[in-house]
């Protein structure tokens, strides 16, 4: 069942978008070659106990998942563990895909960082994932489809040669991480639910250099490209409004 909420919940979504904001800054200034992924994700989750927050992913699920926030980097398309064994090189994309709890509301984001300067080709696969997003995103007014997203979405990744990863799609998203409509990044045969004032949902586009085919790490959480092509993933929560759709967790990349 869709979930439908109040401005006043709305309000409340916001709260932990802004918290969610904050940790995503942080954790991207943290980004330089030599860090581990381990240590990124604990300058994110100080910075939510901090200030009050939770941090939902950590013990999400079975296998429980043991961070509070999630960290891939190139091949790996998401979900992936930080460890301290795990340590950022120059020329690689790391992608940061971060919930957030507080007072009892969520927020999901994730963006797809450089670590230092890119080779043109993982630059334009960065640029073009969030062109995805943007893609979707207008999309995301009254009267439309969930279809209407993904196919948005779609026709970006494939017009510039990129492959749509279709394991992992968006959300919806409120008192619970994952909350109905699916949000798939691709088109469907049906458009699925119209969208109405309200709904609150995460567009989330994962695209790769290769072809879609991932798999999982032994860990039962890191998804990878087969083919081990670097990927690229760009995540926003919206709230959709008589006035349009309001990204919640927008930030300056």
């Amino acid at each position: 069942m869709i979930s439908i909420k109040s401005k006043s919940e709305i309000i409340k979504m916001r709260d932990a978008a802004k918290l969610l904001v904050d940790v995503m800054y942080a954790m991207h200034d943290a980004i330089k070659p030599g860090i581990s992924t381990f240590e990124l994700d604990k300058i994110g989750h100080d910075v939510i106990k901090k200030a009050g927050g939770d941090a939902p992913c950590l013990g999400y699920a079975q296998p429980p998942y043991p961070a509070a926030t999630c960290i891939s980097i190139d091949e790996e398309v998401v979900h992936g563990i930080p460890r301290k064994d795990k340590i950022l090189q120059p020329g690689q994309i790391v992608s940061i895909d971060l919930v957030v709890g507080y007072n009892g509301w969520m927020a999901d984001a994730a963006r797809s960082f450089g670590v230092g300067e890119l080779d043109p080709e993982k630059q334009d696969l960065v640029d073009t994932v969030k062109a995805c997003f943007y893609a979707g995103y207008e999309k995301a007014i009254l009267g439309n489809r969930i279809g209407d997203i993904g196919a948005a979405v779609q026709k970006v990744a494939e017009d510039k040669g990129y492959s749509v990863i279709r394991e992992f799609v968006g959300h919806g998203i409120g008192t619970e991480m994952h909350e109905d409509p699916q949000v798939p990044n691709y088109k469907t045969v049906r458009r699925g639910p119209r969208l109405q004032e309200g709904m609150t949902i995460c567009i989330e586009p994962m695209i790769a250099m290769g072809k879609a085919d991932v798999y999982l790490e032994e860990d039962g959480w890191t998804a990878v490209m087969r083919d081990k092509k670097p990927s690229a993933h760009y995540e926003n929560t919206i709230a959709l409004t008589a006035d349009g759709p309001e990204i919640l967790t927008e930030m300056k990349f």
